[in-house]
């Protein structure tokens, strides 16, 4: 089925998010979609997808035009689409989970359970993805959650799939194996859109590559192009993609933690029994799997977690169990890994936000009340250093691009004097020309002395900017290695298991 986008435009307000956009994607075709964040990639097959109705343009199938009131009418043109954070029920089986939505019954109106189980076997069988039917998807890794929602979309006959950021929570492995099972699609005569910002990624399956900027079909590239041509194209200028620095020169041991347990929300041990140093002027990167305790470990060097267990020191003093302010004053800058909801408050303006932190600073606040000068000079300054693209410093945060709302947490966190820096997941939904800005302020950071705890899922960030890398695997560090530990032996110990050659 070939789908064709002609003319499609959609505003919200007085800003345009899709402008004129026309976009042919065709049977058997990995069609790969480029932009930085706040391009209009998302909006584009949110109208596709029947969450947004154009304003002006049309949706062809097969040169037919389509209407869609909703998603559904969506998938049973026979579009489907796998979202970036899935859209499971994680206490019901991959059978039930299967038909919700387009419940199927049997005499007497029960729900068709054994003719579900029997789609996902088949599909499974076909494409090799190994589904249990019966299994939970709350007990599935998140590789496996993610084929259920491709089982979903294929269940319904989608001719067309839309993959968006389909690999943000998978390991190395999990994610070859999902190029292949794109692949495995294409071959069988599905149109794939895929969107991604991992350059890697899409010359690897790429056979058409679409790039739009500030909501514009700006060119087409080549399958072949290298990732340097693709970032040009995406930003609108030269990106250095790789990150300069030169080799450490660390000093004392800053950073102590001794025997450090964390138990999660659940009240299972999340981080367990964990020793590490950290010294001034290097970039300790911790990486794994999402879920296996990175989050608690950092967030306890913040004290977020005050039951922790074991000895956190930091030049000399004992920082566990003390509160988050009492940590923020000993020169902790913290970079959340869910800059939404522990990083910023949307509604509040850029320059209330770069000052978060500091409302107990007689800088910024006296007897109880803001002072605006101040505030305002601040943001002022620190728009122009961090280059935060925003209108004005009284823009709500929540208005701005992913990049530039990270650009302002990295702003107020590194304009403190810092005896520690934590950033966690510092580029997650970044495009490459802010990624490339706040590696550089890593890197920067690293060399003016200060110990840089980085943790990321996403290897080429960690290899690039550490100096060592801890991998967790279940809540323990399986082991300290150097930055040039090949890829394959990272996913192997992301994935708990010792390459051949490394002790246990």
């Amino acid at each position: 089925m070939k789908l064709e986008l002609r003319g499609i435009t959609k505003r919200f307000g007085a800003v345009t998010a899709n402008d004129g956009i026309d976009l042919t994607i065709s049977p058997g075709k990995i069609h790969c979609l480029l932009g930085e964040n706040g391009a209009g990639k998302s909006t584009l097959m949110n109208v596709l997808y029947g969450l947004y109705r154009p304003d002006e343009g049309e949706i062809l199938l097969d040169d037919d035009p389509q209407y869609f009131s909703g998603p559904g009418d969506a998938m049973r043109a026979g579009i489907g689409m796998v979202h970036q954070h899935f859209m499971l029920i994680p206490v019901f089986t991959v059978a039930e989970n299967l038909i919700l939505g387009n419940e199927s019954t049997r005499f007497g109106g029960r729900l068709d359970l054994e003719g579900a189980r029997r789609r996902v076997r088949e599909i499974s069988d076909r494409f090799g993805f190994d589904l249990d039917p019966d299994a939970r998807v709350q007990d599935l890794p998140v590789g496996a959650q993610q084929r259920v929602e491709i089982v979903k979309a294929l269940s319904r006959d989608a001719s067309v799939l839309v993959f968006d950021e389909p690999s943000a929570v998978l390991t190395p492995t999990e994610t070859d194996e999902l190029m292949q099972i794109m692949r495995d699609l294409r071959d069988a005569g599905r149109a794939i859109v895929f969107i991604t910002h991992k350059l890697r990624e899409v010359r690897e399956v790429a056979d058409e590559i679409t790039i739009i900027r500030h909501g514009r079909v700006v060119g087409q590239a080549e399958a072949g192009s290298t990732n340097t041509e693709l970032a040009a194209l995406m930003v609108g200028r030269s990106v250095q993609l790789t990150v300069s620095k030169t080799p450490a020169l660390p000093g004392p041991d800053a950073l102590i933690l001794s025997e450090v347990t964390v138990r999660g929300e659940n009240g299972r041990v999340a981080v367990d029994g964990v020793s590490l140093t950290v010294r001034r002027g290097e970039v300790l990167a911790i990486a794994g799997v999402e879920g296996n305790g990175q989050t608690e470990l950092a967030q306890s060097l913040l004290g977020l977690h005050p039951e922790a267990e074991g000895s956190i020191t930091l030049g000399g003093s004992e920082i566990l169990g003390r509160s988050v302010r009492e940590v923020l004053d000993a020169g902790v800058g913290f970079v959340p890994e869910d800059r939404g909801k522990h990083g910023l408050i949307g509604t509040f303006p850029v320059a209330d936000n770069l000052i978060l932190d500091r409302l107990n600073s007689d800088a910024f606040v006296r007897r109880g009340t803001i002072r605006p000068r101040a505030r305002d000079d601040f943001a002022h300054a620190s728009i122009a250093e961090y280059d935060i693209r925003t209108e004005s410093a009284s823009t709500p945060v929540g208005t701005l691009s992913g990049g530039n709302q990270q650009k302002v947490v990295i702003a107020r966190e590194l304009s403190r004097d810092l005896q520690l820096f934590v950033a966690a997941q510092p580029t997650r939904g970044v495009d490459v020309g802010s990624i490339e800005f706040i590696h550089r302020r890593i890197i920067e950071t690293r060399d003016a002395g200060v110990p840089v705890v980085l943790v990321s899922a996403e290897l080429d960030e960690v290899i690039a900017l550490a100096d060592r890398i801890a991998v967790m695997y279940r809540g323990k560090i399986v082991g300290v290695v150097p930055p040039d530990t090949s890829r394959e032996d990272l996913g192997m110990m992301m994935a708990g298991i010792y390459p051949a050659g490394m002790a246990a």
